[in-house]
């Protein structure tokens, strides 16, 4: 995929999606450098939403779709490695609290939302500031988007208690599928929340960028694994690591426009009845922890479905080399620290995301344009936004 000329990929209908699937790598290094630029600005103004109250502020990680999965894979991360004598985090949908707002948001807690946009112009991204703005009282804002041109960020001028950060402007993904858009996202967001690892984060970004150029260079590995004769596809995952199987399910569905089957569940969540998903033509892949611990559980059931023989593909992805899956790992090699799971979900979303790509083709979709129908849109359209008062 990566070696074919822009012209052979267009003639494919995947050179958009293609080629920005493989400019993530330098993507994270310029949002780092974007987040290191602004880092002085971002300290003060937490430090004045500190200020201003004697409680722990509620940090609410929002988007809608890949968006939002963003805050599933960094809140349980965040909630451990995050500053919790200031901030507590969750990650809410905006489409759940656009539909059902009283019962996400709280009017007397000093709150910062968190808003996760690639274009900024969502019906639910933006009707999801209008009504926080309406019932909570101590509202600040940090807008981490895309496009400086979306409704979100026009919305955020000159409003002190809302700090815009861009996100690098090839990150705006003009294909249909979130990749740069999401990735870039997701690493802003621990970059500003993750003290607990300040001393460290550069040499993180260093290890998930060298990384994910090793992804690219691997892809025929990629390409075996698609090449196999399969029907469904199921992630699975710890902790963050479980949130982030939602994106990579998601990747599947969006770019094979449903032609592929997927699934996502918690390692230990899975065996509880979805686990019935699995048949004779599944690819079954977990995103293994780099938490010793929290491993355990990853390997336990993938071992479990290897034995059951239920699968022909079972693999675990990851890192680390140590109390692997005794079976089929990819394991990620060019990373020169041992990343936190946070960190790791960079690359597995790569592995993902190039995965999606490849199998697009081969059920003959076009990755840049996969809704044929035109029934699902890159910015979701047919939204009707109800007054609320």
């Amino acid at each position: 995929m990566f070696k074919k000329t822009d012209e052979e990929l267009t003639k494919l209908g995947a050179n958009i999606t293609t080629r920005e699937i493989q400019q993530e790598p330098e993507l994270w290094k310029e949002a780092f450098d974007n987040y290191s630029t602004k880092k002085d600005e971002i300290t003060k103004f937490l430090d004045s939403v500190s200020k201003s109250t004697s409680e722990v502020v509620r940090v609410i990680f929002t988007g809608a779709g890949s968006s939002a999965y963003v805050g599933d894979t960094v809140a349980p991360y965040l909630t451990e490695h995050g500053d919790r004598s200031r901030f507590k985090f969750e990650a809410i949908d905006t489409t759940k609290i656009v539909s059902t707002p009283m019962q996400y948001l709280e009017k007397d807690t000093p709150t910062i939302l968190v808003s996760f946009a690639r274009s900024g112009n969502s019906p639910e991204s933006v009707a999801t500031v209008d009504i926080a703005e309406k019932v909570i009282k101590n509202l600040w804002q940090l807008t981490i988007t895309c496009a400086p041109e979306g409704q979100l960020a026009k919305h955020a001028e000159g409003d002190a208690n809302n700090l815009v950060l861009l996100q690098p402007a090839r990150s705006n993904d003009k294909g249909f599928a979130m990749t740069g858009s999401f990735s870039c996202m997701m690493l802003t967001s621990l970059l500003v929340f993750d003290t607990a690892m300040d001393s460290n984060k550069s040499e993180y970004v260093d290890s998930i960028s060298k990384i994910g150029t090793e992804i690219i260079e691997r892809e025929s590995e990629i390409q075996a694994i698609v090449d196999t004769d399969f029907e469904r596809i199921i992630y699975l995952g710890s902790g963050g690591l479980s949130g982030l199987t939602r994106e990579a399910q998601l990747k599947i569905l969006e770019l094979t426009a449903g032609q592929k089957a997927a699934m996502f569940d918690s390692s230990m969540g899975f065996r509880h009845g979805p686990k019935s998903f699995v048949n004779s033509k599944s690819l079954v892949f977990d995103f293994l922890s780099n938490e010793n611990y929290v491993r355990q559980y990853d390997v336990d059931i993938l071992e479990e479905v290897k034995h059951d023989e239920i699968a022909p593909t079972v693999m675990g992805i990851g890192q680390s080399s140590s109390n692997n899956f005794d079976g089929d790992n990819f394991v990620f090699e060019k990373g020169t620290v041992s990343l936190p799971d946070a960190y790791l979900a960079f690359p597995d979303i790569m592995f993902a995301q190039v995965l999606a790509l490849m199998t697009s083709l081969k059920v003959k979709n076009t990755p840049d344009t996969p809704s044929a129908t035109g029934t699902v849109n890159r910015v979701v359209k047919g939204v009707t936004i109800h007054e609320f008062n």
